[in-house]
């Protein structure tokens, strides 16, 4: 049945977590965070409800969506064994659930046309979400830039760049609105001087290049423009580092922390990988935590082993009492902490089977039929989804509940192209050259042949 109101729900489900915002202290208000999470919610939910359905099983569908659904229940069994704080739990499980929720709305057979108002709404709330970020981390919360640095970068901040580069390395579309929103995303991270972000962003315009080569001539020739197009970039954070030269500054301290610390450490990377050291000792410390984990909302320090390295950055005092619960600053690990063995690979596993074989025969259908209106949509989704991976360099990409929602549209486009795309141009195909052609029999002389009737007589 047709739903003259699906553009509205997708609006719904897309933009308002775009306006999310992290909190600066607990005084701030959280009511606006609630208004902006309900409508993607229940937008999600009745997309999910009214999208149309699959005929025709497909073997990577049935595994990401079961992986997906045992991870989530995994998190209410590790609840149940653990006795988490309930609101912690909650918090912490909410961009999971908005990425169950994306899967379920976006994994459907969707109609191109619906297609694209999907990628153009979700372009403009990664837009919006960027905006908005860095006004709210210079106006809500001020003070210096080194102060402010991580608050005035979007959580998706890598969606969005990964979106672009399709457009220009993939599908070849330039627009002058696209190139000075690229441009602005570069100057963000500048500003934040977020090492881990310009690594990402490097990373996915090589594999940007890579996915758009069906062949080695072509991925020579593509590799040239990425080339050509970082030159560019590095030409642009030249000219900022002569208009700011206190971020030229803090960019020289960052790369330059490690040979500047007497111990040789980056004290960024120490604190990184002690959060990481806490929740592995902590996951392996029983049988019970190693299978289910320690569940979402679980306490975690930074291990005493680390402090060393840190202690000029560092009081003892500081370094020992600081403790969080939040999804912490490794995507991988924390899934691990929280859920075990059991339930904790289920979600890593899925994503990146999924970009895995979304990108081989996103490459094999490009070279066999390269007009099919399902193959840029299919190519748009694999970078998004990829800058999940990327995201998780420098921080857990699943922690904001705007980056959750996304990630989980991403998976959902990218299952449910592939589906179809493999269904058609494999599956189809196949059964057509196992067909043998139909051959009519060779028309064979007969031996006897009755002869013709004789001619009435005139009279």
């Amino acid at each position: 049945m047709r739903n003259k109101n699906v553009e509205l729900w997708i609006w719904m489900c897309f933009v308002p977590l775009a306006f999310d915002y992290k909190a600066p202290d607990a005084q701030f208000g959280h009511g606006a965070q609630w208004l902006a999470v309900f409508p993607a919610l229940a937008g999600a939910t009745i997309l999910a409800m009214i999208g149309p359905r699959f005929t025709r099983p497909s073997r990577l569908r049935t595994f990401v969506t079961r992986a997906l659904a045992f991870s989530l229940i995994g998190s209410l069994v590790a609840q149940v064994l653990q006795h988490n704080a309930i609101g912690n739990y909650l918090r912490v499980i909410l961009p999971f659930l908005l990425f169950g929720l994306g899967y379920a709305a976006m994994c459907r057979p969707w109609h191109p046309l619906r297609l694209a108002q999907m990628q153009r709404i979700l372009y403009y709330a990664n837009v919006c979400g960027m905006v908005f970020t860095f006004v709210f981390g210079l106006l809500a919360v001020g003070g210096p830039l080194s102060d402010i640095r991580f608050r005035i970068v979007s959580p998706t901040m890598l969606g969005l760049q990964a979106i672009l580069l399709h457009q220009f390395i993939v599908a070849r579309r330039f627009n002058l609105a696209m190139v000075l929103v690229f441009l602005a995303s570069l100057v963000v991270e500048l500003l934040s001087v977020t090492r881990s972000l310009l690594v990402a962003t490097v990373l996915l315009a090589l594999f940007a290049a890579w996915l758009a080569a069906p062949s080695f001539r072509h991925l020579l020739r593509s590799i040239v423009r990425t080339v050509a197009a970082l030159l560019l970039v590095a030409g642009l954070g030249l000219g900022a580092s002569y208009f700011f030269p206190s971020v030229t500054e803090h960019w020289t301290q960052r790369v330059t922390a490690a040979q500047n610390s007497d111990s040789d450490r980056d004290p960024t990377t120490i604190t990184r990988i002690a959060e990481m050291r806490d929740q592995y000792d902590q996951v392996t410390s029983s049988a019970e935590s190693l299978l289910f984990g320690k569940g979402f909302g679980h306490w975690y320090r930074y291990s005493p082993i680390y402090y060393p390295y840190v202690r000029e950055t560092f009081s003892k005092a500081d370094y020992f009492d600081t403790k969080d619960w939040v999804a912490g600053h490794n995507f991988w690990v924390y899934q691990f902490y929280a859920e075990g063995i059991v339930f904790g690979l289920l979600m890593p596993v899925a994503v990146l089977v999924a970009i895995v074989v979304g990108s081989f025969g996103f490459r094999r259908w490009h070279r066999i039929a390269p007009r099919d209106p399902l193959l840029m949509p299919l190519s748009m989704s694999i970078l998004l989804l990829a800058a999940l991976p990327a995201t998780s360099i420098g921080g857990n990409p699943l922690g904001p509940r705007f980056s959750g929602l996304v990630y989980g549209i991403a998976l959902g486009l990218l299952v449910s192209l592939y589906s179809q795309l493999h269904y058609r141009l494999d599956v189809v195909r196949a059964r057509h050259r196992a067909r043998p052609a139909f051959r009519p029999y060779p028309s064979v002389e007969p031996t006897y042949r009755p002869p013709a009737p004789a001619a009435p007589l005139n009279t």
